[in-house]
This record gives structure tokens, sequence and C-alpha cells, in this order.
């Protein structure tokens, strides 16, 4: 059974409660805001009431954490890749198609559900009942590399590094069209669609809304109407790299919510049947939380990608 855990600090610049709160301790907002209204959050000595209250700078914060309710998700024998693991994390190259974790339409069959079988219920409580070890995701249709936590000394070290944005984190995509220049910087910041809330998209960089990304891309290969990119990401927000590359008109293939195919390469697309954005997680580097060793791990382009790539580099021009 894991511990209670209390997490402590200082509020460096006035802002709503609960997002400065999630910001600083890489909590969701929806996790501060329960614990908020379980009286489990401090400001200044005093028990916060509302996650809307704001928070002024220079306030200490507590956050006690409860020990989690044993997991909803349940152990099943599912084949995964483990590129590395040690008694306090473990490393693994999760294929396009699987959810990290349960959630609505999802109840099982993720990658939450195979480690609990992998690692007899050795995986850390801070994640919460539903999501135990997961530090950071990468999304369902998205290929490659994700560190989970075995114990939450692990899992603490790696939300620092996931929070400071000191770990090195380099994706492979393949994008329609020819970036001009043909390696740069985006950086804009993002936040919900107001069009649709559940996709995400550019804000202005005034609006109060959203949250700073950097996304830096380089031009590996240019295919037919298309190129082979390197992203490497200075922030870790959701869709980054997908509503980042949309953004200069360079969306992903096959992407179905942020994209639409150029129009030469969609007999390819279907006739390989590819339904995913072509995204692979390739690098990912940290400190080990633990030992304090430097980690460097790297996941070669899945099948259907260099497949994809095979195909559009060699039709007609």
């Amino acid at each position: 059974m894991h511990a209670a855990q209390t997490l402590s600090g200082t509020i460096p610049a006035a802002a709503r409660l609960d997002k400065a709160l999630a910001e600083l301790t890489e909590l969701s907002r929806e996790r501060v805001k329960a614990l908020i209204a379980d009286g489990k959050v401090l400001i200044d000595g005093q028990a916060a009431t509302s996650p809307s209250a704001k928070a002024k700078a220079g306030s200490s914060f507590s956050i006690h954490i409860p020990p989690p309710d044993n997991p909803q998700a349940l152990p099943q024998d599912i084949p995964i890749v483990t590129v590395f693991e040690d008694e306090h994390l473990i490393v693994v190259d999760k294929p396009a198609g699987m959810v990290v974790h349960p959630a609505a339409g999802n109840p099982d069959g993720t990658l939450v559900n195979a480690l609990l079988h992998h690692c007899g219920g050795s995986l850390s409580g801070i994640g919460g009942v539903a999501r135990p070890g997961i530090v950071h995701r990468i999304d369902k249709d998205t290929s490659g590399l994700l560190v989970v936590a075995k114990s939450d000394a692990a899992h603490e070290g790696l939300a620092r590094q996931f929070a400071d944005h000191s770990l090195e984190r380099a994706y492979l995509a393949v994008c329609g069209g020819h970036p001009r220049p043909a390696q740069g910087t985006i950086d804009e910041k993002l936040g919900r669609s107001d069009a649709n809330r559940k996709k995400m998209a550019v804000l202005p960089r005034n609006s109060s809304r959203g949250k700073h990304a950097v996304t830096h891309y380089k031009t590996i290969e240019r295919l037919d109407h298309s190129a082979l990119i390197e992203c490497r990401l200075e922030t870790g927000r959701t869709h980054q790299v997908r509503v980042h590359l949309a953004s200069i008109g360079h969306a992903l293939l096959g992407d179905p919510v942020y994209g639409r195919d150029p129009a030469p390469l969609r007999p390819i697309l279907k006739s390989l049947g590819f339904g995913r954005q072509a995204l692979h997680a390739a690098i990912l580097g940290f400190i080990h939380p633990v030992t304090g060793n430097q980690c460097r791990f790297s996941s070669e382009l899945p099948d259907d990608m260099r497949e994809l790539i095979d195909q559009i580099g060699h039709s007609n021009r």
C-alpha cells in the first residue's frame, strides 16, 4: 500500500489557485479541485475553499495527497515491449492504437492494464486510481517511448523533470508539404478550441487561457508532397506537435482531427489503410530520479510509418 504524500512550495506569481497548483505540481486541475474540496490544500496554513480563488505571489502551499484506493484498472495479459526496467521505473515502446490509461470509452485493454499484469501491481500510486504510475501520456494513435513510475520516489522525480521541461523528447513525424524554412521553432500558446472543446488550438499570445508551448522542428527528408521531420519538445502540451505543425500549414499525414492529407497522397494512404497520425515518440532522455544516472532511449520507426515513407518516396513526382 502506498503512503500518503505531501507536496509543498511557494506560488511564484499571482494566478487562479487550481491553475497555479496544477502547473507547479503536475497534478491535473481536476485533481487539484477535488483535493481542495476535500480540504487537503492549505494556503499560508489555511484550508483553501475555492479553486477559482486568486493565489497571491509568495504564498506557501501544502497539498496532502491521501493513499490511493485500489486501482480500478484490472491486470490484463497484454504484450508490451519493454525497453528498460528496474525496481523504480519502466520504459515501454507503445504501439499505435493502444490507449495509455482507462477512461470513458476505453475501460480496459490499455497500457495501464498491461503494466499492472507485467509489474504485478508494483506501480506508483500517485497517478491516482485509474492511472497508476503514469507520469506523462502519448496519444492513442501515436507510437513510441513512454516512461512509467513503479515507485513513488520515481514518480515524484520524473514529475519534477516534466514540470521543468528538462527531459529530452524527440518525435519523428511525416507532415504534408515541405516546411519552409526547413527547420525552425514554433512558439505558440495552446489551449482548448472555442469551436470544439475536444480539440486543441493555437491561442493569441495575450490570451489569459492556454499554456506556453515550444516545438523545434527539422526536416530530415523531403518526400513526395510531404516530409519526414524531427520535432523536439521544450514543453509537453496536449496534441502539441499535431497542433503546432497544422498551424504552419503542415499537418501530420493521417491526422483525422487537425489535418487534411494532400490529394496526391490520399490513394497511397487509403491503399495502406493508414488511419492514424504519422507520429512516433522516437527519443526519450532523462535523469534517473533515484540513481541519478543519465538515461537515454531510442525507438526505430514502426513498420507502418516505414512502409508509408517507402511508398511516398517512390511515388510519381
